[in-house]
């Protein structure tokens, strides 16, 4: 084996994905709390809500994960599709 198959790479360590993780929590955490505090020129009576934007893009994102599975079960086709 050559010395680059052996090298690990930073994301192949279990601490240093675990800190990225507690960072990535932090900065939603922070982002939740900065809705509170800064000022938001809204344009509709929902925005109000507070997290609405955290909320809204929590939802998006299920929504287009639950969208993708029912694409897939349309779209999806044969293992050897090309090889017939």
């Amino acid at each position: 084996m050559s010395k680059e198959q052996n090298k690990s790479d930073f994301f192949d360590k279990k601490e240093n994905v675990d800190k990225i993780i507690k960072v990535f929590y932090v900065v939603c955490a922070l982002l939740v709390v900065a809705d509170f505090i800064v000022h938001r020129h809204i344009y509709h009576d929902w925005e109000n809500i507070p997290a609405f934007y955290a909320i809204y893009g929590f939802i998006g994102c299920v929504v287009l994960v639950l969208i993708a599975k029912l694409m897939r079960k349309a779209l999806m086709r044969e293992e050897d599709y090309y090889d017939k």
